[in-house]
């Protein structure tokens, strides 16, 4: 066992060169993204930056490496232990899992979609809740480099500001447009590829709002 127990071998996925330098590091030493830091890495697109803490990292190693092991992949894991989802028996491996749906449109029914603390959050400073929304429903992106279309991206800002930013004015009584931040990684940093999800970023939100966004 090698750096404070991260098995030795072939690693359950590849490290770059920010992997590496965060590793390198203790907690102490490492910078929590404040809330100013994501609203900057958001808006510039430069989801790469975004980092978990040293001690989550080495931990998200050494879990992903036994989860795979049990599971065979995070994307197995995830449909049975997370969502219980069951993927349709004709879906392509290559391309990912498929489901049955109620709406085409994505977020357009809750029973289509479902909301789940992220269980391996980065390196975020107090206060800030780190969630995933997880849909059946495919969310269309550009072929190039896997960022969502222009009409995906309006989806999703209508269906995070109807659910998350008008629910904490509706209980808080205040405007909140600056509590709410959401991003969907690109393809190649998709840590479970295959079934569509998106980050939301929430600062200071009730915990009894928490609860009942995810059931």
């Amino acid at each position: 066992m090698l750096n404070d127990g991260i098995p030795s071998g072939p690693l359950p996925f590849k490290l770059n060169a920010a992997d590496r330098e965060v590793l390198a590091q203790t907690d102490e030493d490492f910078h929590l993204q404040t809330w100013e830091d994501l609203k900057k890495i958001i808006s510039e697109n430069r989801l790469e930056i975004l980092k978990r803490r040293p001690s989550d990292l080495k931990r998200y190693i050494i879990w992903t490496t036994a989860t795979k092991a049990e599971y065979g992949t995070i994307q197995n894991y995830i449909l049975q232990k997370r969502l219980h989802w069951t993927p349709l028996p004709s879906a392509d491996p290559s391309t990912g899992p498929a489901f049955t749906y109620n709406n085409p449109t994505p977020f357009a029914d809750p029973a289509d979609y479902k909301i789940l603390r992220n269980d391996w959050p980065y390196g975020l400073a107090p206060g800030i809740v780190h969630l995933c929304v997880w849909t059946k429903t495919p969310i269309a992106t550009r072929p190039e480099d896997g960022d969502v279309t222009p009409p995906s991206r309006e989806l999703v800002e209508l269906f995070v500001e109807r659910t998350f930013t008008r629910r904490l004015e509706e209980v808080e009584r205040k405007k909140a447009e600056d509590r709410v931040l959401w991003f969907k990684n690109w393809t190649s940093l998709q840590s479970v590829r295959g079934i569509d999800h998106v980050h939301v970023l929430l600062r200071d939100a009730p915990e009894q709002l928490l609860k009942q966004w995810m059931g």
